[in-house]
Formats: C-alpha cells, structure tokens, sequence
C-alpha cells in the first residue's frame, strides 16, 4: 500500500497506521478512504493528496 501526502501541508497518511483522529483503523488503504475523508492537519479534500514513491 502506498503513502499519501497532502500537497497543503505535507501531512503524510500511512496505511499500515492508519489515521485516529478520523477514526482510520491500521490496514485502511487510501483508495479505501471515505470520499468524505480531509487531512487532520489542514482539513483539505482527500483530493488534495498525491502518492508517494517509497524509496
């Protein structure tokens, strides 16, 4: 599962841990997200992230 990054504020979502401000269980990928879902950081649209390559 890829990381996304919020191109607003540069706050990363990470799968593997999952998000618990907004009630993300560990494992959630971001495809699987509500389309409602917005950062936790910066509260933009999950519109607003892009992938990133791991390296």
């Amino acid at each position: 599962m890829e990381n996304y990054k919020c191109t607003v504020c540069s706050y990363f979502y990470k799968p593997e841990k999952g998000e618990w401000r907004r009630d993300i269980p560990k494992g959630t990928s971001f495809e699987d997200l509500p389309e409602d879902f917005r950062c936790p950081t910066c509260n933009q649209p999950k519109m607003a992230f892009v992938p990133v390559v791991k390296a």
